[in-house]
């Protein structure tokens, strides 16, 4: 079992209970987090045989690679962590992201980025609060301005890489990659899995 497919089936036990422990829920999306970024870093050590692959771009997935999918799947949980590492009040806004970074063409960068990533998301959230606000601007495309908290975005953060995860499995099927079993599902998807009586 995979470790996204574990911390899924942990997750049938916990969502049932009320009310909700922030300092449970915290470590919880912690390690669905951790769980999701390594999915990223084990895809390019072991599933991934040439930076090439990273920068070859979908024929059905039009403008996307790899490469893309995991910059930009790792940068929201960057900026997130960025914001809270600030003074209050924290502002954060996912629009503000670099592109053309070198994890986008190597895998020993995609692979150091991510496994920052995870090492930034362990110091981090176990000094966070689940309900700690955040302004959070986006343009949709008109510029909005809302209030959130930091365990809202962390969950998001999660769920928004599922989502770019679920298209790199489209690029990898494209290349012949094979791709481990619960890359690209999303938590909720898993969870349902692992409720099911086994037959």
């Amino acid at each position: 079992m995979s470790s996204l497919s574990s911390t899924a089936a942990a997750a049938v036990s916990f969502e049932q209970s009320t009310p909700q422990d922030e300092a449970i829920a915290l470590a919880r999306l912690l390690e669905t987090s951790t769980a999701i970024l390594r999915q990223g870093v084990d895809l390019v050590e072991n599933g991934l045989t040439s930076d090439d692959q990273l920068t070859t771009h979908s024929n059905y997935i039009p403008g996307s690679t790899i490469g893309k999918h995991l910059r930009h799947a790792k940068d929201h949980f960057t900026l997130l962590l960025d914001a809270v590492s600030q003074p209050t009040p924290h502002v954060l806004n996912y629009d503000k992201r670099a592109r053309n970074t070198p994890m986008e063409s190597s895998r020993t960068a995609a692979r150091d980025s991510l496994n920052d990533c995870i090492a930034q998301l362990h110091k981090v959230v176990p000094n966070a609060k689940w309900s700690g606000p955040i302004t959070l601007h986006a343009v949709t495309p008109f510029p909005q301005v809302m209030e959130t908290t930091f365990g809202r975005e962390l969950w998001f953060a999660g769920l928004h890489a599922i989502h770019h995860w679920s298209m790199v499995r489209v690029i990898a099927g494209e290349l012949g990659i094979k791709m481990e079993e619960s890359f690209g599902f999303a938590p909720s998807t898993l969870v349902h899995k692992a409720s099911k009586p086994k037959m």
